[in-house]
């Protein structure tokens, strides 16, 4: 097999050239742009929105970070604009069911202004109704009203007992009753004894005329409340009249203002009838309503007011709403209550809008996971798109207290899209678990992670950059640090061929480099502000690193970094701390013995390995068994560890490592130390590639480095992860002095020769390994494990 080189120092990070820039600063970029890449995900956009049929609202899935709502209210914004305003809609009261608001829809603005009016309308109708009733022709006809009909009464009254005298009676009145008595012939009362010696005659006489008037005053008072009665009347009819005169003109003026609207011209004929029906509710109300304690009877003239729901004066074009906190109330609708003599009631004033309402006409982003986090605003969502409307049904308030009034309002149309944000495994949990996720939300818009690192690209990132750094107001950077920033983008995609487009992470870093530069009092970003920024952020984040190379260091964490051992290998392994991520070497170690053709692993085996782990090292036993013992019994008992390892192991990216150790352990052949290896295997016995790359080769440059490069020490990769390489200067420095190297690998022989610096061994002609080589090792190492197995055989069969 050809000699394995080290890779170049050029093949270890692609540097982008500042010159390619033709800005000096990025104050110089005029163009913003809000987002790069993710044509993908804007032509599904585009599709959602132009495409008017039911159930193509739109989920964007991506992973946190890439900026799903930037691009999501950038593209809906842009497309917001050339599209019309949607109405306004407000709840009145309805006066022939007050447990049914009437929903009343008005062009943009108008709402607003009817409930302007109607505000100025009351007010105007509380002055004029008290001057109108004060005034001296409402009470001058109001006093006729009571006299003619006071008069009537005392005619009535004085004709009794007119009579009454000419029959020897007197009718003697007071405020609670009529008392009659019998009188002499100068007219007055006789006493009972003078009445009781008349004789029987003429009392008999006098009892029959007594018992007759008390008859007539009978029906005489009987007929006090039909009078009364008719009096009220009269007097309701001058009230309504005189209601009428102090109204009406106000009344005119709007409905000559609201022509146009029929709707708004019943209500206001409604209105109108309600207040003359009711002008005494505008008697006073100040002083009432200054004094009346807090649980006191609702002010009546609340009926009037209008329940402005959706008030789009100032939208431009169809609204974009993102709603931060999508619950049932906060989403679907939310009936406030008040408390009256210890219960509560509402009325068509407390209902509150819910982000559909706003949105209405236009387009409502939410986070999937949240609306999920509330089933009722999940379904409430769900039955909203499904009807095309808004039914507020009215819950019954969470306080336990009794509610002694539910409304039941008129339903408001519904026309919007609905942009849900979420992960891909929620979005495929949801089309799996609920099948209305799929009626509803038909289109997918999928966001990239990374785009290609071409040239177009490049120049669309650093305008993109530039935006971030203009609408944060912070200082410009120099188009070498719009390099590194490129580069740095570069390393995050974990590939040196393309450009991460996790936003959050680009605008986090241009937010620190600014503050660093300014500390530094400088104008201009420059490349040393950036490498400030996250050198500052990792030393936040990296005690756990340090700790662990000290006890690296410290010989407390096993790893032996030159000399040779038989079944020992450095791993590589990556721990994730938060949005910091290093690399660092953990011995793994093989043994081998006779057996039955079992690799036992530990990690497994002590619940402390992932399933994936678990699969890689089952694919180790087939390629040991496929390759040397394919005519024989694969009589071998091994394991593998990861050693000093105190948490879950989980991936297969230390597979070839693993593998390396077996073969080491099977064939005695001792490894080299001052390597450390990463990447996965199958059973062809392929290196593949692994995630982290970066990360690993400069952890494990680390752990060197602090004990002393020695030219002898390296990483091997899989060839697959040679051109994603972005690597710090200083292991490209080493790597440009032959302090460090770094080798990349298509196959396990090229790992066994670089850490055996032993020939691998090509089987030949013969079907032989040559003599020497580590293949032939193993292969002879396991012959001798099956006889040994099969003379133990044997052995128990006698």
């Amino acid at each position: 097999m050809k000699k394995l080189l080290p890779l170049n120092p050029s093949q270890l990070s692609q540097k982008t050239d500042a010159r390619h820039f033709k800005f000096k600063t990025t104050a110089d970029i005029q163009e913003n742009v809000a987002f790069v890449g993710q044509s993908r995900a804007v032509e599904a956009m585009q599709f959602s929105v132009g495409i008017q049929k039911d159930g193509y609202n739109l989920y964007a899935m991506g992973s946190s970070g890439v900026g799903k709502r930037t691009v999501v209210f950038s593209a809906l914004e842009e497309e917001a604009k050339h599209q019309k305003v949607p109405s306004d809609w407000c709840y009145l009261y309805n006066f022939e069911d007050a447990q049914k608001p009437i929903a009343l829809r008005l062009p943009a603005g108008f709402a607003k202004n009817l409930s302007h009016d109607m505000e100025t309308l009351v007010e105007d109708i509380c002055t004029s109704i008290p001057i109108i009733f004060e005034s001296k022709e409402y009470r001058t006809q109001m006093q006729k009203i009571s006299d003619t009909l006071t008069k009537h009464q005392e005619k009535i009254l004085n004709q009794i007992k007119l009579e009454a005298e000419k029959q020897g009676l007197i009718i003697v009145s007071s405020t609670e009753e009529f008392t009659i008595l019998p009188a002499d012939k100068q007219g007055r009362a006789i006493s009972a004894e003078k009445f009781a010696r008349l004789d029987k005659k003429k009392r008999d006489k006098k009892d029959a005329l007594i018992l007759a008037f008390t008859e007539q005053l009978t029906d005489f008072l009987k007929d006090v409340p039909r009078v009364d009665k008719k009096q009220r009347a009269k007097e309701k009819e001058l009230k309504k009249k005189f209601a009428l005169l102090a109204v009406a003109h106000f009344f005119d003026d709007l409905k000559k203002k609201y022509k146009s609207f029929k709707a708004v011209i019943r209500y206001l004929d409604a209105v109108q009838n309600d207040v003359i029906e009711h002008a005494h509710d505008f008697l006073k109300r100040d002083e009432a309503t200054q004094t009346a304690p807090a649980n006191a009877e609702k002010n009546p003239l609340t009926r009037y007011q209008v329940n402005v729901l959706v008030n789009n004066a100032h939208t431009k074009g169809a609204p974009v709403i993102y709603e931060e906190n999508p619950t049932y109330a906060n989403l679907i609708y939310r009936m406030e209550y008040v408390t009256q003599f210890g219960t509560l009631s509402t009325d068509f004033t407390l209902i509150k809008a819910g982000a559909l309402h706003r949105a209405n006409g236009g387009y409502l982003i939410l986070d999937a996971a949240k609306v999920l986090q509330d089933a009722s605003a999940w379904e409430g969502l769900k039955r909203a798109l499904y009807a095309r409307k808004m039914i507020l049904e009215s819950p019954e308030p969470a306080t336990g207290a009794f509610s002694t009034l539910s409304l039941e309002p008129k339903p408001i149309p519904l026309h919007v899209k609905v942009i849900l944000l979420g992960d891909r495994l929620l979005h495929y949990s949801l089309c799996e678990a609920d099948p209305d996720f799929n009626e509803l939300f038909k289109v997918a818009a999928d966001f990239e992670d990374d785009i290609p690192r071409t040239p177009e690209n490049l120049q669309r990132y650093a305008q993109f950059i530039a935006t971030l750094i203009n609408n944060d107001k912070l200082l410009a950077f120099d188009r070498k640090a719009i390099a590194f920033m490129i580069d740095y983008s570069a390393r995050l995609a974990e590939d040196a061929e393309k450009l991460s487009v996790h936003i959050r992470s680009i605008h986090d870093l241009v937010c620190e480099a600014d503050y660093w530069a300014r500390l530094r009092k400088q104008n201009i970003v420059q490349v040393e502000d950036i490498k400030q920024a996250i050198n500052a952020k990792i030393h936040r984040l990296d005690r756990s690193r340090e700790s662990m190379y000290e006890e690296i260091q410290k010989k407390i964490m096993l790893i032996d970094l030159g000399g040779k051992k038989t079944g020992q290998v450095n791993g590589l392994v990556i721990a994730q701390l938060s949005s910091f991520s290093f690399g660092y070497p953990c011995r793994i170690t093989a043994t081998a013995h006779v057996g039955e053709g079992e690799i036992i692993d530990i990690q497994r085996e002590t619940d402390m390995g992932g399933a994936i782990h678990a699969k890689g090292v089952l694919i180790l036993s087939g390629f040991l068994a496929e390759r040397y013992m394919k005519n024989a019994p694969f009589s071998l008992s091994a394991s593998v560890v990861f050693e000093q390892t105190y948490s879950e192991v989980d991936g297969d990216s230390a597979s070839v490592a693993e593998l390396c150790a077996l073969i080491s352990a099977i064939a005695g052949v001792p490894l080299k130390q001052s390597f450390a290896v990463t990447g996965s295997i199958n059973q062809h016995g392929d290196v593949q590639a692994v995630g982290g790359v970066n990360e690993k080769i400069e952890g494990f440059f680390d752990v060197c480095k602090a004990s002393g490069l020695t030219g002898e020490q390296g990483v091997i990769i899989p060839m697959a992860n040679a051109t994603r390489l972005m690597l710090k200067d200083e292991v490209v420095t080493a790597v440009t002095k032959k302090k460090f190297h770094v080798y990349a690998v298509n196959k396990i022989d090229e790992v066994l020769e670089l850490l055996s610096e032993l020939p691998a061994g090509q089987r030949g002609k013969n079907g032989k390994f040559p003599i020497g080589s580590v293949n032939a090792k193993a292969e002879q190492r396991l012959s001798v494990f099956a006889r040994a197995e099969e003379t133990v055989s044997k052995r128990r069969h006698k």
